[in-house]
């Protein structure tokens, strides 16, 4: 009998045992639940790579047109060939513009003779009235004959330049070195003044052309965001990837847009293999340094009617919301300008499971 009560006692022992490390446990769980990682505030330097949309456009880019009528008698170049300034690039039928060439300086030659004869005429008259032959009235009639002759043969000096200028537009040149891009018409083509014969690009230098805010504007006026400040302006392209020449910023346009509230800037890139082209899109990143700044990651935020605020863990360990002013966003981290001073420490996780007030066990993030 006093066995069975041993035993039972014992029995009773371990249960009790085992109930109270099941409660130790399940305080140690819930003492752990309440353990929060938090970060400490403190400013530092950066850099911040702001994205910019951006459409790049050639150095050069012109149409090129015709300037006179005719048939397009000769194309030599082909579509995408890289041409040198002063190249013939297309030849049009001369053949009308070299007879009036001919009669045009066929008139100026015989203009040019009366023009001389008339001069001789003078000679012999000016003599007759130095000798008291003729009277003086003889000599003005031959000096204005011979002066309207000379008229005379200057307008016939200038349609046969006028012919030589036409015959000279039949030429078409390259302006410029540059690629050549599409070509329309084809030879034998019959084209009138001003027809579109091809576009010619310098794309030996190339513009990449974005917007930035109004408000941005004034900050580089002020010299909040100051042009010598940029550390690099990267272009991205399409494809994602860097091309390897750094960009210049230039100067921007003059008036700001009043639909978009918008100014363009644009930035010179150098483009010595070619591999940019007119019309072509990607994306500027253009960076600055950040000094004593005060970077928070993104997961430590949360917006509340507009307004973004944090979790401030105080010396009690009791949570308190504060509202923060943010001005970028960088990577994964807010750059924020107001409402955090150094060694603060913030909620870094569980911004959903906490609310004003509470206490929590901090644990470095």
């Amino acid at each position: 009998m006093n066995q069975q009560r041993t035993f039972f006692l014992y029995i009773v022992i371990l249960f009790l045992v085992a109930a109270c490390k099941s409660m130790s446990q399940e305080k140690a769980n819930k003492d752990q639940d309440k353990a929060y990682p938090v970060i400490t505030i403190a400013k530092r330097d950066t850099t911040l790579s702001i994205p910019y949309v951006a459409d790049i456009q050639a150095g050069k880019n012109v149409e090129i047109h015709s300037r006179i009528d005719g048939i397009l008698n000769k194309i030599y170049i082909k579509e995408g060939q890289h041409v040198k300034k002063g190249q013939l690039l297309f030849k049009i039928n001369d053949s009308e513009l070299r007879i009036e060439l001919n009669k045009a300086t066929a008139a100026y030659k015989s203009a040019v003779a009366d023009a001389r004869v008339a001069q001789v005429e003078v000679e012999r008259v000016q003599t007759l009235v130095e000798k008291g032959i003729i009277a003086k009235t003889e000599l003005d009639l031959v000096t204005a004959k011979y002066k309207a002759l000379l008229a005379k043969a200057d307008v016939a000096l200038a349609d046969k330049n006028a012919v030589n200028q036409r015959i000279h537009y039949t030429s078409v040149t390259a302006p410029f070195d540059g690629i050549v891009d599409r070509i329309p018409l084809k030879e034998g083509s019959l084209i009138t003044t001003s027809s579109f014969l091809t576009t010619l690009s310098d794309i030996s230098t190339v513009y990449a052309y974005f917007n930035i805010s109004e408000n941005e504007f004034f900050q580089i006026q002020n010299g909040v965001n100051n042009d010598k400040d940029i550390v690099a302006i990267n272009l991205v392209l399409p494809d994602g990837s860097h091309y390897p020449q750094e960009g210049e910023l230039q100067s921007a346009e003059s008036e700001i847009d009043e639909n978009t509230g918008n100014i363009a800037y644009k930035a010179k890139f150098t483009n010595p293999a070619g591999r940019l082209r007119h019309g072509a899109s990607g994306k500027l990143l253009i960076t600055r340094p950040l000094q004593d700044v005060i970077l928070l990651p993104q997961k430590t935020v949360f917006e509340i009617q507009d307004k973004n605020y944090v979790f401030v863990v105080d010396k009690d360990n009791i949570v308190r919301m504060k509202s923060i002013q943010i001005s970028q966003r960088l990577a994964d981290y807010y750059v924020v300008t107001d409402g955090l001073q150094p060694k603060d420490k913030i909620l870094y996780e569980g911004i959903q499971t906490v609310k004003e007030g509470d206490k929590i066990t901090p644990r470095s993030a």
